[in-house]
């Protein structure tokens, strides 16, 4: 029974990906926008200008996630059916693979097209910069930086934490993803209490962004690009970027395009100069379709990674618990 449940963890990544892959996001009733709801009531509740406030809305916006996540394993420990569909509506409700490839190349289509208007419309649904004072090159650019920083936010990290710990890894992680959208900007009112959110986000990002990275480097020929490059940039300017983790994916992205990357970001009301990442001309509207290329292909390289830490870790579970029990009747 328990090598059936490790399958079924196993084929239950596979199937959630396969979800997203062939059907992105659910258009209705969003699961995730449903926790944002009920996140943005707590917050309602609880809001105070301290970290105090802030880490106790922390805590249970990430908390109550993690252990329904891990009461539906103690659940289905001994159903391997209703473990691999728990998995797999898990993993389809925490990725967003499908939907970034789409938007980059909805992107570089009007920016192919001369469609400026429409590409700056566009722009709202990958990040929050202000668009109206964007032309071909800085829309491309930011797009290709949403692009590399999201591979990691929405395909590899959940992934990484699902392979690990389940589906309260994968839950939990959404949940701390979304806060960190929520209130972990630099912004008069959550300038403290956005903080721990923040912090937590950083902090569970930081092995699957440099796993990203890697990765990018690695598949960087499926988009034409020279891993050797690519490895180059990743290793000279992954850690310039003030984010302990985006400058991870942002350099491997730009080596791997052969781009640079970086500069004066506007956002609505404040501007923030980031360093240059990478070498070469600035990004174009052709780079969008190879960015989403190389997205895809890191998405399906960590999604075997995933699958085999997940047997493996159920494996290591199941001989340590022989271990236990040939100690007990020794």
């Amino acid at each position: 029974m328990r090598q059936a449940v490790t399958v079924a963890d196993a084929a239950g990544l596979v199937a959630g990906y396969a979800l997203d892959a062939f059907l992105g996001d659910p258009r209705r009733w969003h699961p995730v926008a449903g926790f944002g709801r009920a996140a943005g009531a707590l917050e309602r509740r609880l809001y105070r200008p301290d970290r105090v406030a802030g880490a106790t809305f922390t805590a249970l916006a990430v908390g109550v996630p993690v252990l329904l996540g891990a009461a539906g394993m103690v659940a289905t420990r001994r159903r391997p059916v209703a473990r691999a569909v728990l998995v797999a509506a898990g993993t389809w409700t925490v990725l967003g693979g499908r939907t970034l490839r789409h938007e980059a190349e909805v992107m570089g289509r009007a920016l192919r097209d001369g469609d400026l208007p429409a590409a700056r419309r566009r722009l709202s649904h990958l990040c929050g910069r202000d668009p109206s004072v964007l032309d071909e090159s800085e829309l491309a650019r930011a797009t290709v930086e949403s692009v590399a920083e999201n591979t990691s936010d929405a395909v590899v990290a959940p992934l990484f934490w699902g392979a690990v710990a389940g589906l309260p890894g994968l839950l939990g992680y959404r949940a701390a993803n979304t806060l960190d959208a929520m209130v972990g900007h630099r912004s008069a009112r959550y300038a403290r209490f956005g903080t721990p959110a923040a912090r937590l986000d950083d902090v569970l990002n930081l092995a699957p962004a440099r796993l990203t990275g890697l990765l990018t480097v690695a598949v960087a020929p499926v988009a034409r690009g020279d891993r050797e490059r690519a490895w180059h940039v990743w290793r000279r300017d992954r850690n310039d970027h003030p984010s302990p983790n985006a400058g991870q994916c942002e350099s491997a992205m730009a080596g791997a395009l052969g781009v640079r990357l970086g500069g004066r970001n506007v956002y609505f009301g404040r501007s923030e100069v980031r360093p240059f990442l990478g070498d070469g001309p600035r990004p174009e509207g052709r780079h969008l379709r190879r960015a989403a290329r190389i997205s895809g292909a890191v998405g399906r390289a960590a999604l075997a990674l995933a699958v085999t830490v997940a047997v493996g870790r159920a494996v290591l579970g199941r001989a340590a618990e022989n271990r236990v029990r040939r100690g007990s009747a020794a």
